[in-house]
């Protein structure tokens, strides 16, 4: 029986120090595919705007890139200029998994998640149904969990990675007639915070992106989560308002608006660079939206209340 042990022992040992040099060789091939290999970067919502224009931004920088929409048939012209496509609802934890898993396999990593798929829930607070709070929610605050609770396991193993999350100057500060909307780029931003302290320890960084109003259709969208038999005729001073802050500086081309281009630039600039700064402001608005959050609140309060009576 002690000769048994003692077999049993050896071949133990043996196969721990197999297992030692396996473990050494694939170590080895990872670090040295990070030089042979092009960098991966997995994008959601790239059917139009900010996602249609990061995707191609990385294809300039020679990135494989994993574009992803609800429906493929939106991003075939990415397809065709060098992306995979892949369809990827947020909202779908089986699709979620399946995506990333599937990027790690046709990039042999995933070194960049850009979370970037996202909508505005708009309206007084009366006018929005728990229904529609959920699902703003759904989309911008468990969307990005899901995915980065998916690619985070990768990401230790490589030893590195980088989660970038397309938040809002809405994340900072709160506007009338955006309380949803506000409410989950604000939780989005709180997230990423805790999220960057927890997985730097693992050469992991954590990015918010902070535009302000960019010209794209997500306001389309926005127009469409505010039907006119839902608002309260009350709010029609609100609704009047934001009617002339979209032609000001929203996605109708005014003059603080922002372009596509312009946030994908900063994404890109912050996937790239060796120790990216937390946040990245994007636009005028988004600039000035750094400083606002520190204006006392009342002061906050009384510039809508002017700005409401010169509607």
């Amino acid at each position: 029986m002690a000769i048994a042990e003692e077999a049993d022992d050896e071949a133990g040992d043996d196969g721990t120090a197999a297992d030692d040099v396996r473990r050494e060789t694939e170590t080895s091939t990872t670090a040295d595919d990070r030089y042979t290999r092009k960098q991966c970067v997995l994008i959601t919502g790239c059917s139009s705007g900010i996602g249609h224009a990061t995707a191609r931004s990385f294809l300039e920088r020679d990135w494989q890139v994993i574009a992803t929409a609800r429906n493929v048939d939106d991003i075939a012209d990415l397809e065709e200029a060098g992306c995979t496509a892949l369809e990827l609802d947020v909202t779908d934890p089986e699709q979620v998994a399946d995506v990333v898993e599937r990027t790690v396999e046709i990039g042999g990593a995933i070194d960049c998640l850009v979370n970037n798929a996202g909508y505005a829930q708009m309206g007084p607070l009366e006018d929005v149904s728990t229904v529609d709070l959920h699902r703003q929610f759904d989309v911008n605050v468990y969307g990005p969990h899901r995915l980065s609770r998916a690619a985070l396991p990768h990401m230790r193993a490589q030893g590195a990675g980088r989660i970038i999350n397309v938040s809002s100057v809405a994340g900072r500060v709160s506007f009338p007639g955006s309380g949803a909307y506000s409410g989950s780029k604000h939780a989005l931003e709180a997230m990423s915070d805790s999220l960057r302290a927890e997985v730097d320890e693992f050469g992991i960084d954590v990015v918010l992106i902070e535009p302000g109003p960019v010209e794209t259709e997500f306001t389309d969208r926005v127009d469409e989560e505010l039907p006119e038999d839902q608002r309260t005729p009350a709010y029609e001073a609100l609704y009047e308002l934001y009617d002339e802050a979209q032609l000001i500086g929203g996605g109708q081309g005014g003059p603080f608006a922002s372009t596509p281009a312009e946030v994908a630039t900063a994404i890109v600039e912050s996937a790239v660079r060796s120790e990216p700064p937390a946040r990245y402001p994007v636009g005028p608005l988004g600039q000035v939206g750094v400083y606002a959050r520190f204006l006392p609140d009342r002061l906050q309060d009384a510039v809508y209340g002017i700005v409401r009576k010169l509607v």
